[in-house]
């Protein structure tokens, strides 16, 4: 049996019984966050916002992504799923967390619920259509001591919606914010600009987070849809598409050999001469995997390089001294403050 072919009711019991039926997070009245600029980083430097700004906001939702823009990143970093009716949604994790994710009291998915003797332990996004995905609020902070400042704000333009959004409703988000009267000309004029760096959530040893059938032979609806909506909205010059899992950038390139694309590593996958074979443009290893040689080394190949994911000043200072072409954080803020 497919996963696809699963009840989407089935999401219902099985976060209930996590007690995911929680009351929402009291919001703060609407705020903001002042427009910070680049400040005294390099010319030509990459600022870019981790799941939006996930140590302020509940990450990669509209609010989350309306901070990091007010801030005044360069970049906007996301990820990407695929959900059972082949909609592509902004989500870093294969489930919908009870730790992230809540069913609003007041929302309803159905009469049915499977047989409670049999509870599924976890619900992947690709088991399930937009419309169920789209019923959470993800506004809840799975590490208060990780991300103590991280708040539930009533955000301008995002308000308090901190659904799991589409990809399109992203690009259409940061249009409005562009034109918004609530924010100043440099927060507008930044948006207008402002570029995507979208992630592929596939996995090798688990195919069934994305579910469409890929081999790595030939890309997948997943690849295409997310093509399709890049062209759509015609942002083909603002976005990079990255990934851990190299086939899916390598089958991207070969239907398009212009866009930019990122190479995501760990550990000893970091051979960045391999990369630039595959004719990527970006290599972005784990922050600790990076070394001045290594950097000279894939700079030389015309690779730039934007490391993740870095929270603390000292790093920043660091790998900024050591030449590096951007930075991913969780703390944009921080980043831009220099």
């Amino acid at each position: 049996m497919s996963l696809k072919s699963l009840s989407p009711f089935l999401l219902i019991f099985a976060l209930a019984s996590c007690t995911l039926f929680t009351s929402a997070p009291e919001a703060s009245q609407s705020a903001g966050f002042s427009y910070r600029g680049m400040g005294g980083l390099p010319e030509g430097f990459d600022a870019q916002g981790h799941r939006g700004a996930r140590g302020l906001v509940p990450e990669n939702t509209l609010p989350s992504f309306e901070a990091a823009l007010d801030l005044g990143v360069t970049t906007l970093e996301l990820d990407l799923h695929f959900t059972q009716d082949e909609q592509v949604v902004i989500w870093h994790d294969p489930i919908i967390e009870k730790e992230k994710c809540r069913l609003p009291e007041n929302v309803e998915l159905g009469d049915s619920v499977p047989d409670p003797k049999n509870p599924l332990r976890r619900i992947l996004v690709s088991q399930q259509p937009l419309s169920v995905i789209q019923s959470f609020q993800c506004d809840l902070n799975p590490d208060a001591n990780r991300f103590p400042q991280q708040e539930v704000l009533d955000m301008p333009v995002a308000g308090t919606d901190y659904r799991i959004v589409a990809l399109g409703e992203l690009f259409e988000f940061v249009d409005a914010y562009a034109q918004s009267a609530e924010k100043t000309d440099s927060q507008r004029a930044n948006a207008a600009v402002v570029e995507f760096n979208i992630e592929t959530k596939r996995k090798v040893a688990n195919p069934e987070y994305i579910d469409d059938g890929f081999t790595g032979g030939e890309a997948g609806p997943f690849e295409l849809a997310i093509l399709e909506i890049v062209a759509e909205y015609g942002l083909e010059d603002r976005v990079v598409i990255q990934s851990f899992d190299h086939r899916s950038l390598q089958v991207i390139r070969e239907i398009d050999p212009d866009i930019r694309l990122a190479a995501l590593t760990t550990g000893g996958e970091a051979k960045v001469k391999v990369y630039n074979g595959y004719k990527f443009d970006i290599w972005s290893p784990r922050a600790r995997d990076l070394t001045p040689e290594l950097l000279a080394e894939a700079q030389g190949l015309g690779l730039k390089v934007i490391p993740w994911t870095i929270n603390d000043v000292a790093t920043m200072e660091e790998l900024i001294e050591m030449g590096v072409d951007g930075i991913i954080t969780d703390r944009p803020d921080l980043l831009l403050q220099r």
